[in-house]
């Protein structure tokens, strides 16, 4: 049953987030924090330390609400926004149902670019060479991580450099700004509604991790030189393929399980001495000893190749990071730029 929402337990949409993760327990909301950015899991964080106590009607009301928003959004995809309004005016009265399906209204109508994923990469990419890289950018943050990167690494350097900066430092798009990217696009997309979450750090390490060691590094050195403390950021939530010299040898060999020895053989033929050596390391001598042989058979192979197949392994792990498997620790870019 619904309850009324009063004045006595009404909260601010920080502490309502704040209850409704305290409800739920610790291991739920952690699962939810991770999909969060870094400064929107410190407001949280504090503000969950700052509640000693709660009045039973106060999370009442919170989980209400939630359950509220959601039954609402429900309601508007299956018959779209008045047959939620006419169904909610049922279960709560005109006042409480006009309130809450506008409120999801709201939060889908902001809901980012879906169609584009659907769009050929050429046509796209041909579209926004001629863009500028503000659009370039709030576009490629509608995108798949492969499709965005694909894209970026057909751009020239100094605009990849350019519209990785200007995704890193991205936040929130206003409805007026996301207008008129969609008046520009609608001429020659059929496009929808799509999200209210834009770019960020995360998206643009995501991004970076599958253009290739060479035009992440590219990338990076650029944007450490107008803002070396950005940088650092987007590497620190990265992972390439050599980072694999700092797991610890239990990890290697829990990734070792899922990678096949050719695939293996073919990563390792682009990098350094030290890592190969880690790897081998952590092999049992028979299998060791076939990959060293795989790789003096190997002819020449193409670098887009190796970095293929180096960045199946690179999925692997964070799989298996995901999975709680593994620990990434993060790192600095001391040893990464030049």
């Amino acid at each position: 049953m619904n309850r009324p929402f009063t004045a006595e337990t009404a909260a601010s949409n920080l502490r309502k987030a704040a209850i409704f993760l305290i409800s739920l327990g610790a291991k739920s909301s952690a699962q939810i924090l991770k999909h969060l950015a870094d400064d929107e899991i410190e407001r949280l964080s504090a503000e969950i330390a700052r509640i000693t106590s709660l009045k039973p009607t106060e999370l009442e009301n919170v989980q209400g609400e939630f359950q509220q928003m959601v039954l609402a959004q429900q309601y508007i995809a299956t018959g779209g926004f008045n047959y939620a309004q006419e169904i909610l005016k049922e279960a709560m009265g005109d006042v409480k149902a006009l309130e809450i399906s506008h409120r999801v209204k709201s939060a889908l109508q902001i809901r980012g670019f879906n169609i584009l994923k659907n769009v050929d990469t050429n046509q796209l990419l041909a579209f926004l060479q001629k863009e500028h890289p503000q659009t370039i950018a709030l576009v490629l943050t509608q995108l798949t991580s492969m499709q965005a990167a694909n894209i970026l690494t057909e751009l020239p350097p100094a605009v990849q450099v350019n519209v990785v900066h200007r995704i890193a430092r991205m936040e929130r798009v206003s409805p007026e700004t996301l207008s008129a990217v969609e008046k520009v696009l609608e001429t020659r997309i059929d496009f929808s509604q799509g999200a209210s979450a834009f770019g960020g750090v995360k998206t643009a390490a995501e991004m970076l991790n599958m253009v290739g060691t060479r035009f992440e590094k590219n990338i990076l050195n650029g944007i450490a030189r107008e803002n070396p403390n950005l940088a650092v950021e987007i590497k620190n939530l990265m992972f390439v393929f050599e980072d694999l010299i700092t797991l610890d040898d239990r990890s290697i060999q829990r990734i070792l399980k899922e990678v096949d020895n050719k695939d293996l053989a073919m990563a390792l033929k682009a990098c350094s001495e030290e890592l190969k050596k880690k790897i081998l390391s952590n092999m049992s001598k028979r299998a060791s000893e076939m990959i060293i042989e795989e790789l003096e058979y190997m002819g020449p192979v193409r670098l887009k190749e190796v970095e293929e197949v180096q960045q199946k392994i690179i999925d692997i792990v964070r799989r298996l990071e995901e999975d709680e498997e593994i620990t990434i620790a993060s790192h600095s870019l001391d040893d990464q730029l030049v």
